[in-house]
């Protein structure tokens, strides 16, 4: 884990530097801000560092690919690769005549992976990670250890009498924050300026990088509207005509925002078992406090708009789960689960067929019921069933009337 006194930790750090003893390109991507370019220099502070928002470097990128890569020494940085894909084929060349550990270290506000302009394929050649914005385990600048103990069996029922419960305010304030790193220091009022300057930034800049894009403000309206929509299942006909665009518009415009990093589709969860199951992704956007800005959101809204903060709470918990597994197990994937008569869990997990469910309430108090929809989701996984996890805002480690499942403070995903 990268630390420094300056910095927050980064335990995405010691997966660069496992790739980079033994893979040519490393590729680390996230979204704008989320600190891509922070943690590579403070890692490798010498190492020579090429940015293509700098125009002249983006120009002679763009106008002779291979004469750029040609130039450059022979272990370098290449900051916002996803403006100038076309160097891509030639740094394949160039690493097929020389494999050394460690030669390309790229970053991308992008995913290179859903880029159409790329056609060249750096398979056995790149490893990617990616950094998403600050989960709350490294706000707190500890190591983040829930999942791993999840996932280890590790968590057990545990009361903590003497210690104090936790503030329904606080909570408040950690959504509407987010994570990305900037606006973190800033006054709440500062920070709802700088999320809508972020986002008026990739609108102006990034979307005609990775998209057929004739109506950048069309993207804007429907980032805005997603916000608003947050934690719903994915309608593409009713953002259509809210928004008076074209149906394949708009999913255009969605896989802009999913390779910019802004918004994350959650796929169903199914095991074989076809017309029971709902079929649509759940839209959450990847961070809370961009969305709590966009959908007009404050910590004093706990209460009278309890309804949109709980989604809010939910897409807030999914991004913590998700931003915990990229330096704990990449084989991690995440699901929701609905089925037709309404039996939803928030967030599925699995790793291979072993199956994790995992429920996010706002409420202090759990009470001893898993829920309908996490034992129809323990049901039809029968042995996968891993067990189940009911996260509240409360103080104590408690047992639920099925054995395998507990209820267990928010807190300890990053206090853990």
């Amino acid at each position: 884990m990268f630390d420094s006194p300056a910095l927050y930790p980064r335990p995405l750090a010691a997966v660069l530097l496992e790739a980079l003893a033994d893979t040519p390109v490393v590729c680390l991507t996230g979204p704008r801000q989320s600190g891509k370019t922070t943690l590579v220099r403070a890692m490798m502070p010498k190492r020579p560092f090429f940015s293509l928002d700098h125009p002249p470097y983006l120009s002679a990128a763009k106008g002779d690919p291979a004469g750029f890569v040609a130039a450059l020494p022979r272990e370098v940085t290449i900051d916002e690769i996803q403006r100038a894909p076309e160097l891509l084929p030639a740094i394949k060349l160039s690493v097929d005549l020389d494999r050394l550990p460690g030669r390309f270290v790229l970053t991308g506000s992008a995913n290179l992976l859903l880029l159409p302009a790329v056609t060249e394929s750096l398979a056995g050649r790149m490893e990617t990670a990616r950094l998403m914005p600050l989960s709350e385990a490294e706000k707190e600048r500890r190591p983040g250890l829930f999942l791993t103990d999840l996932l280890r069996g590790d968590i057990t029922p545990a009361l903590h009498a003497g210690v104090e419960a936790p503030d329904p305010a606080d909570l408040g304030r950690r959504l509407v924050s987010g994570g990305y790193p900037e606006p973190l220091a800033r006054s709440p009022a500062r920070a709802r300026q700088w999320h809508r300057q972020y986002v008026r930034s990739i609108v102006d800049r990034d979307v005609l990088d990775v998209g057929r894009v004739r109506d950048a403000d069309g993207v804007a309206r429907l980032l805005q509207l997603l916000a608003a929509r947050n934690g719903e299942l994915l309608n593409t006909a009713g953002l259509s005509r809210e928004l008076g665009l074209h149906r394949n518009t708009v999913r255009e415009y969605i896989a802009v925002l999913e390779r910019l990093f802004l918004f994350r589709r959650l796929p169903p969860w199914h095991r074989n078992v076809g017309k029971r199951l709902v079929r649509t992704p759940k839209m959450h956007m990847v961070d809370s406090g961009l969305a709590a800005t966009l959908a007009g959101l404050r910590p004093e809204d706990w209460i009278p708009k309890r309804d949109r903060m709980g989604h809010l709470l939910e897409s807030f918990a999914v991004h913590q789960f998700v931003t915990q597994a990229g330096w704990t197990d990449p084989d991690l994937r995440f699901w929701h689960f609905r089925d037709k008569d309404g039996q939803e869990v928030d967030l599925v997990m699995t790793l291979g067929a072993r199956t994790w469910g995992i429920e996010v309430k706002a409420t202090s108090t759990p009470g001893r019921s898993p829920g309908r929809g996490m034992m129809r989701l323990a049901a039809l996984c029968g042995d996968d069933f891993e067990g189940g996890v009911l996260l509240y805002n409360g103080r104590d480690i408690l047992p639920m009337e099925d054995e395998r499942m507990l209820a267990v403070p928010l807190r300890e995903l990053w206090r853990r």
